[in-house]
């Protein structure tokens, strides 16, 4: 079904076919050997292995855009091209419990939601993902100044008050005219 499609059928098909999808979409992931949660940075996988496995009895391969991981001498237990590049030097993995592989890959395109983990698994709908609120303080340094000017910006607005860019010109004209008591800026019109 297109796009286009789905979006002329009733809103009851609409949420009939929501609802068809992801109960496909969480089928298709519970039969994966492993599970897995993102957010836009970072994507955590879950690989269950036998109980009482040691790391040094583990075999975990992490590439820029490779993935493996199996117990020493046996099969892979998931191996496969990643759907996206990672930050190799940032991912780590642990075994947890010695019952469960936990792999942190940190992604280099922090603002894609990943479709799948490994290429030939089964993809989730993207556009369906409501990522939860963050912090102010979860944001790098600039994106968060970038963020604080623009609700700055829009708050003064709404008070009919100048916004920072109209304070920085007005404070840069001050210092102006007190550098330069000689001129005349009375008949001037600044915008």
């Amino acid at each position: 079904m297109t796009p286009e499609e789905y979006e002329n059928l009733p809103a009851e098909e609409r949420k009939a076919k929501d609802q068809e999808d992801r109960a496909r979409e969480a089928a298709e992931q519970a039969a994966l050997p492993y599970k897995w949660t993102q957010i836009l940075g970072e994507v955590d996988i879950t690989v269950p292995v036998p109980k009482g496995t040691r790391g040094k009895d583990l075999n975990v391969v992490i590439q820029k855009k490779k993935l493996s991981v199996g117990l020493k001498g046996q099969e892979k237990i998931l191996e496969g091209e990643l759907c996206q590049e990672i930050k190799v030097d940032d991912s780590t993995w642990t075994l947890e419990d010695n019952e469960s592989v936990l792999i942190h890959l940190e992604k280099i395109n922090d603002q894609q939601w990943w479709a799948n983990v490994l290429t030939h698994h089964p993809k989730i709908d993207t556009t369906k993902i409501e990522p939860a609120n963050s912090k102010l303080s979860d944001l790098d340094g600039e994106t968060r100044g970038m963020v604080e000017k623009m609700m700055f910006d829009n708050q003064q607005k709404q008070m009919g008050k100048p916004t920072s860019d109209e304070l920085q010109k007005m404070e840069a004209l001050k210092k102006f005219q007190a550098a330069h008591p000689e001129l005349d800026f009375s008949n001037a019109k600044i915008s």
